[in-house]
């Protein structure tokens, strides 16, 4: 597809307009009524974004808006961007349910910095938790426009009216009626949303809360969607880069005349920035093995081996997330104290699309196509890159495929608008799966101190506890205990002088898989210590009363029979908080103990996410949650020496096979007076300790290191 077919199909009412300013576009869209909102949550986000590079000088007045047009369509535009979550989907259900429209009838257009407002990034599971109530306060006061124009043009009280399909009409005479599209046409129309809006009661909903399968689905499992790397613009040039060997490597001397010798080459070389460009990529890609180069290599410093004993002698300051009581008290009280200490490594966020972008730089303005999370963040480096105001630059991001956190930076789309500059042609880079390992930024590499003791009735009476580099993202507990601290200490920068030796930075739940493999590990060994069933244990040690239901309702669905552990069934449980939703699972597990392999038989997932949008991309989030788990559970670990990432592909870091996937069962909890919650992220916080707990209760053995890989298990099983 070439990037004009592309905004012919997303750039309907407005091709070849490329406004100045939003301002300007939205004069030239033609009629309709627009409802603009500014929340006070998302203004805040939208001056730290400012403050980060983004979008400088505005929009100041809205975070969000809809459209409705002369024809009875409803847009709604948002800076998120779909990557596989759903939002696609859900936030159109938001607006036909507020709008009591057809969900045929009403469209998001996602991640356009010309076209949608400023938006801080897709991540956190933030979009429908705190995205969604903008759309919806829009939504609510389209409606109120809607019957005041249908008052006018039918000649009733406002009283009388009712919405619905998309039309207004007399409750006491259907045949007065107008439909959206008329009471829009001839008009336009602009409201600043102003206080809180009245939203539609849940009892009345008749969209939200119903299964809907995803909109894009067809169009992905086709192959008809259209990714950043499948774009051509005329003219395009494929570039390949000349990358480092090593994290920290300097490049040393060039040699870039063989490479100039094949016909059709193009050669930059732009301060630290080799590359070169051809019309086709094989040869690009053959141009590239003729550049002779040398690099300074960095001294030997760490590997996958010692990185642990490097990060404790780093020891970074913490700070109290959460605390109470007293833990001197609290340690006379107890009759049993557990000390443990638990690991786990770098891991990759390995989305199926590597980083890419396409960029189209011209005298006074550039357009970027690019898979990345957070577009406004991309347009402010990018104009800071090619030296043109961050308003002459506009980033499309088309569907991407996977993110995970890892395309909040925005590498590969600064090196293409950088290379069109260069050469004056739209140039496309693609990472290959190798370069996406080595400038990945990955979830860094953990270590959990945990001190905690019971009394002689089972009840926890102390909890000290201390996250090294993983952050406080789940960190802080949420059991009865009544003497507790928790502290956290950062989760570190890439650096010589300590720390990481490569950049980290957020993975699926940051901080959170982490924080609560060590928790609800200790939570177990616990419960062995009290000799008390590990489902019983929980419920005993809490009080928060959405906890013990998800928890519950887990344990009824699994069919749970109270044993003390290890009862050799090979159950394990794990209860988790996080994006504001509370999750809790039950797997079932079998061991091989020769090869040190773990099969997952069976997974119950329990959720308290609040007002369910849409049940069937829930339970979707929740089954990929569950897949993808499984692999930082069991397999998923960078190797890497003396700043030489080692893994490259596929072959040496392994992810989870369709083999691997259990039965899994989602229990969405029926709690619609609650607002919505994140569902992206929720379930997979669950799986590290929750197949650590399920190993313990099959074979006694107790992993403490994430992966549990077959070498680490067999050697856990020799120690039990």
């Amino acid at each position: 597809m070439t990037t004009e077919d592309y905004l012919a199909l997303d750039f309907k009412d407005s091709m070849d307009l490329f406004p100045q300013n939003r301002r300007e576009f939205l004069k030239r869209l033609g009629g309709g009524i627009f409802i603009f909102v500014t929340l006070g949550e998302l203004a805040i986000g939208q001056e730290a974004g400012r403050q980060r590079g983004g979008r400088q000088g505005g929009p100041a007045d809205f975070n969000a808006f809809l459209r409705i047009g002369e024809d009875g369509r409803v847009t709604g535009f948002t800076g998120k961007i779909e990557m596989g979550q759903g939002p696609i989907t859900s936030l159109a259900q938001m607006l036909a349910e507020e709008l009591d429209t057809p969900l045929d009838t009403v469209e998001i257009v996602m991640g356009d910095t010309e076209r949608c407002p400023w938006d801080m990034g897709t991540f956190g599971s933030m979009t429908t938790r705190s995205f969604g109530p903008a759309l919806l306060a829009a939504a609510a006061e389209a409606k109120t426009v809607l019957m005041e124009l249908a008052a006018e043009a039918l000649q009733v009280p406002q009283e009388w009216l009712v919405a619905k399909d998309g039309v207004v009409f007399d409750g006491r005479n259907k045949d007065q009626r107008r439909t959206y599209g008329e009471l829009a046409k001839g008009q336009k129309i602009e409201r600043h949303l102003q206080g809180k809006p009245t939203l539609k009661d849940v009892a009345k909903f008749t969209v939200v809360g119903k299964p809907v399968l995803r909109r894009d689905g067809h169009d992905k499992i086709t192959g008809k969607a259209q990714y950043a790397g499948d774009l051509r613009e005329p003219g395009m040039l494929y570039a390949k880069l000349l990358r480092p060997p090593a994290h920290g490597a300097k490049l040393k001397s060039v040699d870039t005349a063989l490479a100039k010798a094949i016909a059709g080459v193009q050669v930059i070389q732009d301060g630290d920035m080799v590359a070169v460009l051809h019309e086709f990529p094989d040869v690009a890609e053959k141009a590239l093995e003729k550049i002779k180069s040398e690099f300074d290599l960095p001294e030997p410093t760490v590997d996958d081996k010692t990185i642990f004993d490097h990060l404790l002698k780093a020891d970074p300051q913490g700070r109290a997330v959460s605390e109470g009581g007293d833990l001197a008290e609290g340690r006379k009280l107890a009759t049993k104290t557990i000390e443990q200490t638990y690991l786990n490594s770098y891991v990759a966020h390995a989305a199926m699309e590597t980083h890419s972008a396409l960029a189209k730089v011209e005298a006074d303005k550039a357009t970027i196509w690019a898979s990345t999370q957070n577009p406004f963040g991309a347009q402010g480096e990018i104009a800071g890159a090619i030296g043109l105001p961050a308003q002459k630059v506009r980033v499309i991001t088309p569907f991407v495929g996977g993110g995970f956190g890892g395309k909040t930076r925005n590498t590969q789309a600064v090196e293409a608008a950088r290379l069109s500059k260069a050469v004056g042609k739209p140039v496309q880079v693609v990472w290959s799966r190798a370069e996406e390992f080595f400038y990945d930024t990955f979830r860094p590499a953990a270590i959990v101190k945990i001190s905690s003791g019971i009394d002689d009735t089972g009840k926890m009476v102390f909890w000290d506890y201390d996250v090294l580099y993983a952050g406080e993202r789940g960190a802080a507990q949420f059991y009865a205990i009544p003497n507790h601290r928790t502290s956290a200490r950062p989760s570190g920068r890439q650096g010589a002088g300590g720390g990481h030796p490569f950049a980290t930075g957020a993975w699926r739940a940051p901080g959170n898989n982490t924080n609560t493999f060590a928790r609800e590990s200790q939570i177990d060994i616990m419960a062995a210590a009290a000799g008390m069933d590990p489902v019983e244990f929980r419920l005993k040690n809490l009080s928060d009363s959405r906890m013990i239901r998800v928890l519950k309702a887990a344990a009824e669905r699994f069919g749970w029979t109270p044993a003390k552990a290890p009862s050799k069934r090979g159950y394990g449980v794990a209860c988790g908080m996080d994006a504001g939703t509370w999750v809790a699972a039950i797997a079932e597990t079998e061991v091989d103990a020769k090869k040190g392999t773990v099969q997952v038989k069976r997974v119950v997932c329990a959720q308290d996410m609040g007002l369910v949008i849409n049940p069937e991309g829930a339970q979707i989030q929740v089954e990929g949650c569950v897949t993808m788990g499984m692999g930082y559970a069991l397999t998923e670990e960078v190797h890497f020496k003396d700043g030489k990432v080692l893994d490259n592909n596929f072959d040496t870091y392994e992810l989870p096979r369709f083999s691997w996937v259990p039965k899994i069962e989602t229990v969405l909890i029926d709690a619609k007076d609650s607002p919505p919650q994140g569902g992206g992220e929720p379930a997979i916080i669950l799986m590290g300790a929750v197949i650590a707990n399920a190993i313990y209760d099959r074979t006694g053995a107790r992993l403490l290191q994430l992966p549990m890989t077959p070498e680490r298990i067999q050697a856990a099983l020799q120690k039990a």
